[in-house]
């Protein structure tokens, strides 16, 4: 066996999922959502705690540690509920395993997202959550760095990213940067599917 083929999933620092999707729904839906006009970065929740979505929901008592999302309950946004295609995607690992927050992320040209780490986001820390990237807009200008390395992400693709790692996003295009983030409990399904794609 080479090196690479003894490397497991948290020797790697970024692994493309066997997963694709439709890149032209998921514009059309985004679209349809009438998103406000923003400066420089914005991040649109479709799923989040259920307080932040349900005013009626009570705040959550103080927890001891929030990494794994179990500090609270997470519900369906209108705007994700609305959007057949994005609940899909969604409900595709729900299936399987907790999903928290999902989110639209959107960069602005000419803007950077400065380097920064979070110490949850990563399968080798015991109690966390992970964060899945679906790149939906990108352009040659648009580049995510992952340990000073570029992530050659394509629209429609499933990406793992050790996000405990230090990462920034730059955009020196002339066009928005838009993705889908979802988070989710990496349980036993969840790491099978990354490690067996990092085999």
């Amino acid at each position: 066996m080479t090196e690479s083929q003894n490397q497991t999933a948290q020797d790697l620092d970024r692994i493309k999922l066997p997963i694709t999707f439709d890149v032209d729904k998921i514009k059309a839906e985004i679209e349809a959502l009438n998103l406000k006009e923003y400066i420089y970065y914005d991040a649109m929740p479709l799923r989040a705690p259920a307080h932040q979505i349900d005013p009626s929901r009570p705040f959550p008592p103080p927890a001891d540690d929030y990494a794994d999302g179990s500090w609270t309950d997470w519900l369906n946004a209108s705007e994700l509920d609305n959007s057949p295609y994005l609940k899909s995607m969604v409900e595709q690992f729900q299936e399987h395993t907790r999903v928290t927050l999902v989110r639209i992320l959107r960069l602005g040209p000419d803007s950077i997202v400065k380097e920064h780490t979070d110490p949850t986001l990563g399968l080798q820390i015991e109690k966390s959550v992970i964060r899945l990237t679906v790149p939906v807009v990108t352009d040659e200008g648009v580049v995510f760095y992952l340990n000073n390395e570029p992530v050659a992400m394509k629209p429609g693709e499933c990406w793992y990213m050790r996000l405990t790692d230090p990462h920034k996003v730059v955009n020196e295009s002339a066009t928005d940067r838009i993705s889908i983030s979802i988070d989710m409990v990496p349980n036993e399904w969840v790491r099978s599917m990354i490690e067996e794609s990092a085999a």
